[in-house]
């Protein structure tokens, strides 16, 4: 389906933008746009790729009239951008509002009025049952995305929502590794909070399920393994060859959940199994508040959410397999060092 199309990834190079620039620039799609504000890591890029295919738009999603110049004659969008550290977004809220809902709004008006075939927006599990800034407005995000896909006759819109993407930017995993290579104690909130685990190209899998499957509004959630912040820690320094190293544990930090959700108690309620995934549908409800009174679901009553406390949870030998799957956790494990974005 990308035969000399045109794919747009805003916020293009960050650790996702990446993984999907190594999954299609030896492929058959014509051309990959990359829409973001951080000139030098476009710069680093380009030299890095050295492909034709590849084109940069230096913008902000923040903006319609950047968003519109990089979305004219696209095909397909991945929509990547926002603001994804909890305490950035907790100290400075409007900033997470200004990224995340109204340049999600932007991206979308854009992608409408030129054409565009289909768009997947990108969310998080922080986005079920919301407690911090970031959760919250990717929690509203996703509400934009559905309203959007109501109205869109030509353009399809959907939303992929995941856990933790193991050693993205500014994920846990890279610090981890480099408080053992410093050979400084590992630094953890709380032992016993879960957090679901998948890697990079397991979150384009997502996407391009999405891609493929997805019909107006809806959401789609890959079946991820957990495991434990001690348990992670514990398999890192096994890896690294230092089992006994020091693990301290600091205190939860403001905005952060015990454990995450990926699919709440309605949408487990209404999902669609597919094996590997959940498809949530859209609330196709209208504005007719009748039906808000008149009728329940006794489904709801009976379910529960979907969220790393009840999903498959890894001990610290499954959680080493998965990390081996990261490259330069396999350089740590040699007694080698490579940086984590490479």
């Amino acid at each position: 389906m990308f035969k000399d199309k045109v794919l747009l990834v805003t916020g293009g190079t960050g650790s996702f933008g990446n993984a999907v620039l190594r999954r299609f620039l030896d492929s058959d799609v014509a051309e990959i746009r990359i829409l973001s504000r951080d000139e030098k890591k476009q710069d680093d890029m380009r030299k890095r790729y050295n492909s034709e295919k590849l084109k940069f738009y230096v913008g902000d999603t923040r903006d319609y009239g950047s968003v519109l110049s990089a979305v004219r004659g696209a095909d397909f969008i991945f929509h990547a951008a926002a603001l994804k550290q909890v305490p950035s977004c907790e100290f400075h809220p409007l900033e997470a509002v200004k990224t995340n809902i109204l340049g999600t709004e932007n991206v979308l008006e854009a992608s409408i009025n030129c054409g565009v075939e289909r768009v997947i927006c990108l969310s998080t599990d922080k986005a079920v049952y919301p407690i911090n800034a970031m959760g919250i407005s990717k929690a509203m995000m996703e509400k934009v995305a559905v309203a959007k896909s109501r109205s869109s006759e030509k353009t399809i819109i959907c939303a992929t929502r995941y856990g933790n993407v193991m050693a993205s930017r500014g994920s846990v995993i890279p610090l981890f590794a480099e408080q053992i290579r410093a050979d400084k104690a590992i630094t953890i909130t709380d032992p016993a909070m879960t957090r679901f685990m998948m890697t990079l190209d397991d979150a384009v899998e997502l996407v391009m399920f999405a891609f493929e499957h997805g019909k107006p509004g809806e959401i789609f959630v890959q079946k991820a393994p957990a495991a434990t912040i001690r348990t992670l820690a514990q398999a890192m320094c096994e890896l690294a060859g230092k089992p006994d190293h020091p693990i301290n544990e600091i205190g939860t930090r403001h905005g952060e959940k015990l454990y995450e959700a990926l699919l709440s108690r309605e949408e487990m309620a209404a999902s669609e199994d597919l094996d590997e995934y959940f498809r949530v549908p859209p609330d196709l409800r209208d504005l007719n508040y009748d039906k808000y009174f008149d009728k329940g679901e006794t489904k709801i009553t009976a379910s529960e959410d979907y969220n790393s406390h009840n999903t498959t949870r890894l001990d610290v030998e499954g959680m080493k397999s998965l990390l081996l799957k990261l490259p330069f956790i396999q350089a740590m494990a040699r007694g080698e060092y490579i940086p984590p974005d490479e």
